[in-house]
C-alpha cells in the first residue's frame, strides 16, 4: 500500500512554517499530523527543494 499523498498548498504550508515562521521540521510535522515514520523525510523534502526556499 502506498502512503499518503499530500496537495500542493499542504507541503507550501509546511514549508512555510519552516522557513518564514522559523519552526522546526519536527514541530511542523507534529502540527500537521505527518505520519511520525515518514515526517523527516518528507518534510526536509519539501523544504529543500521547495521553491519558496530562497536559501537553496
Amino acid at each position: 500500500m502506498k502512503g499518503k499523498r499530500y496537495t500542493e498548498e499542504f507541503k507550501i504550508e509546511a514549508v512555510k512554517q519552516v522557513v518564514e515562521r522559523g519552526y522546526s521540521v519536527n514541530q511542523v510535522a507534529e502540527r500537521l499530523g505527518v505520519c511520525a515514520n515518514t515526517r523527516l523525510g518528507r518534510i526536509v523534502h519539501w523544504v529543500t527543494y521547495h521553491p519558496l526556499n530562497l536559501r537553496n
